[in-house]
């Protein structure tokens, strides 16, 4: 294998690898960016066909790069998010190679790191001072281990794959998750007419716009995607928080499972797992009406603290309101025949897991996850970009980006050039 020499290895060529990218061409640093498919490809490959952004476009900002088109307080399409990356990295150059996967990093004898690459002429070694893990946190689909014993004739995929009703066999559909995806998805399904069940987790929701302008712009201005994790209650146990539910399809509005039962949607608790081997009867936790309990609770706590802020403010805003249920159940169900329900299909929107066994460097807890302070490790020169709440709630959103990218850049700049003055 050759073997070739960089200063700084980023690997994955998404907005994330791309926003360091930029600071360390500005900065004059030697790099390389390594990107396993094509840059951003993510956007494209796992997102379904009706997906949009639930932040506005105008959060949609990378280093000497921001959205600039027609509708700052709209929400870009799938298809305009891919257009939009697309065309950053013609903006500075980088020195990216796509179809390039990074098989091992491991570190080298004196300092540094050694990482194995295959690439379209084959395997090579990078040996590299600095390396910047900029993959973001979302690697494997997570599916229950007994998914596989769910009866055969129910068709099964993950979120991930999903794209459209009509990939679907005719039916019923269970959505197993009601994050951002699962809850879109269950509202995709829902307006294409088809009978969808929904099994609910515990993430919050928000309201899409309030007191006359979206939520989520009075939350920038009120300072919160700015905020430290380790200052907000409860810490660093806040990377574990699921993010609330909403929609920007259509222009905006808000997700309302209370609604979606009303109309027909059939709402559960936590699925518990499948009765026996081979069969279609699932179970279920009673958890159902403490799940939207606590989602709408979530909801009018946002409303109040933006409240507070316009009042505090001295802001002119249409007057406050609050979200009163336009549906209650009468009991949790516990139980569902998927074959007596006419379900053929199960689509899982539970998360993923993050898949760093290809790194063999001790910066990582006993659940797997990398441990860091604002993306700096405890190992010198290894450092992660892109992960949800890296150092914000901002991190793992466009608007975060880029000052996560400057943060981590300026460290191995400052540390190129003490070198270089040493």
């Amino acid at each position: 294998m050759t073997t070739t020499h960089v200063t700084v290895a980023v690997v994955g060529g998404g907005q994330a690898g791309l926003s360091t990218s930029w600071y360390l061409t500005r900065d004059g640093v030697d790099h390389v960016v390594l990107e396993a498919g094509t840059a951003a490809h993510e956007w494209a490959d796992s997102r379904w066909d009706t997906f949009t952004l639930v932040t506005p476009n105008w959060h949609c900002r990378l280093p000497g790069y921001a959205y600039d088109g027609p509708d700052p307080d709209g929400f870009m399409t799938r298809d305009e998010v891919v257009a939009w990356i697309g065309g950053y990295a013609a903006t500075f150059g980088p020195p990216l190679r796509e179809h390039t996967r990074v098989t091992s990093l491991v570190e080298r004898d004196g300092g540094g790191f050694v990482l194995t690459v295959s690439g379209p002429d084959g395997e090579e070694t990078i040996e590299a001072e600095h390396v910047v893990l900029a993959t973001g946190g979302y690697h494997l689909p997570i599916v229950p281990p007994w998914a596989g014993a769910i009866d055969p004739a129910v068709h099964q995929l993950h979120s991930a794959h999903y794209r459209d009703p009509a990939q679907l066999p005719d039916g019923a559909v269970l959505v197993v998750g009601s994050g951002q995806s699962g809850a879109q998805i269950a509202e995709d399904l829902h307006l294409a007419g088809r009978q969808v069940h929904l099994a609910l987790g515990d993430a919050p929701r928000v309201a899409r716009t309030y007191r006359g302008r979206d939520c989520m712009t009075w939350l920038a201005d009120m300072g919160l995607y700015d905020t430290a994790v380790a200052q907000y209650p409860g810490g660093l146990a806040g990377r574990e928080k699921t993010n609330h539910y909403v929609t920007g399809r259509d222009g905006g509005r808000d997700i309302d499972l209370r609604a979606f039962a009303r109309d027909g949607m059939r709402l559960y608790g936590l699925l518990d797992g499948l009765r026996e081997p081979g069969g279609s009867h699932l179970t279920f936790q009673p958890t159902m009406t403490d799940a939207l309990d606590a989602a709408d609770a979530t909801y009018n706590s946002i409303c109040r603290d933006i409240d507070r802020w316009i009042e505090a403010q001295g802001v002119d805003a249409p007057p406050a309101s609050t979200y009163e249920p336009v549906w209650t159940p009468d009991a949790d169900p516990l139980d569902l025949d998927l074959a007596a329900a006419g379900i053929t299909s199960v689509v899982w929107a539970i998360g993923y897991r993050a898949d760093y066994r290809w790194v063999g460097v001790g910066v990582f807890d006993g659940h797997g996850r990398p441990t860091h302070t604002r993306g700096v490790t405890s190992v010198p020169g290894l450092y992660f970009l892109g992960l949800p709440w890296l150092h914000t709630w901002g991190s793992g959103r466009f608007l975060g980006i880029a000052r996560d990218a400057e943060h981590v850049a300026s460290c191995i700049t400052g540390r190129v050039r003490s070198v270089a003055r040493v």
